[in-house]
């Protein structure tokens, strides 16, 4: 990505998250990124258009973070190693994470293009494969991984709504903490008797990390 585009798609992203659809106009967009109006349609035909490639560079990213733990050498380091891309994803590139779960409505679309569906829909069967593959190695219950994947990914994407709103005051590194110990928590409800006991150490109390919730 050129650092022009990556400008463009970063000032879209924030005039969408800072004042919604309303606020996102090309003439606003080329005063952002510092360039004229013209100069913006020479690269897009309207402010869809942009929101459609910050989605997809949003999931391109998102991707590559994830697919790297298909490196790993185990069923369960591939599963760890995808929810450690998740939690680096999540922090490192908060605003791409936001707009990726923003309805298509309300990024003024009336679906979204189908590549973005595409990689929308291999997210999603990565997770499954992640489930599943633990599930085969007797590490998780047998069961309908596609259920299973949709708790996890509802806990864990609850748990980053939490963090980025304001509503777990603790530091980065205290809610990394806590997002593992909590998914620990959590996967040792559905983990095998045998597993489920390995994952007592990796439990830990939100008291462990100084939080105060309610």
């Amino acid at each position: 990505m050129t650092d022009q585009r990556e400008r463009i798609l970063g000032c879209a992203c924030d005039l969408y998250l800072k004042h919604g659809l309303d606020g996102l106009s090309m003439r606003k967009l080329a005063r952002e990124v510092g360039v004229t109006a013209p100069a913006i349609y020479r690269h897009y035909g309207g402010r869809e258009e942009v929101l459609a490639d910050v989605l997809r560079e949003a999931h391109r990213t998102f991707s590559r973070y994830l697919y790297a733990a298909l490196g790993e050498p185990t069923q369960l380091d591939r599963f760890f190693g995808a929810g450690q891309g998740f939690l680096n994803f999540v922090i490192e590139h908060p605003r791409w994470y936001s707009i990726m779960h923003t309805a298509p409505e309300h990024l003024g679309m009336d679906k979204l293009p189908e590549d973005i569906e595409g990689m929308q829909s291999a997210i999603h069967q990565f997770w499954i494969d992640r489930v599943r593959e633990c599930m085969d190695a007797t590490i998780l219950k047998d069961g309908n991984p596609e259920k299973t994947a949709i708790t996890m990914w509802a806990h864990a994407h609850g748990m980053v709504q939490l963090y980025q709103e304001g509503c777990l005051p603790v530091s980065e590194e205290e809610f990394r903490m806590l997002f593992k110990a909590s998914g620990a928590r959590l996967m040792a409800g559905v983990a095998t008797e045998a597993f489920a006991r390995d994952l007592e150490g990796m439990v830990l109390s939100e008291t462990d990390t100084g939080i105060q919730t309610g």
